[in-house]
């Protein structure tokens, strides 16, 4: 298991004061969330079609930022990771991984393929 990145979702005052962890490894994002109820969830990075970062004006003050992921995960389609700590340079590594996956797997999304296709030629 070669961990890339590791953070806790943070709330009050941008502490790490929750039980949801994320997880980072070079073909898999891991979100894992409760205290006595435990959930781990798993998606391919190869899924994730679109990120989106956001950052509300509080969460500018704590430097925290939201990473909206949309995926073609069955289980996890559309999921936030939440309020972490450099959410930016988060963001860059994850699209990093996500295209260096997809090559990997020679994935290719509609949007890819129309890319190449001019109806003028």
């Amino acid at each position: 298991m070669d961990l890339l990145w590791r953070d806790r979702k943070r709330t009050i005052f941008g502490l790490p004061l929750s039980f949801t962890v994320y997880e980072l490894e070079e073909e898999r994002l891991f979100i894992r969330t409760g205290f006595l109820h435990v959930r781990e969830d798993e998606v391919r990075l190869y899924r994730i079609m679109d990120l989106t970062f956001d950052q509300s004006l509080i969460q500018r003050i704590f430097g925290v930022g939201t990473i909206h992921c949309c995926s073609s995960d069955a289980t996890k389609k559309d999921f936030d990771i939440e309020s972490v700590k450099n959410a930016r340079e988060v963001r860059e590594l994850l699209s990093q991984k996500i295209e260096e996956q997809r090559q990997a797997k020679r994935m290719f999304y509609q949007e890819d393929l129309d890319a190449g296709y001019h109806e003028d030629e």
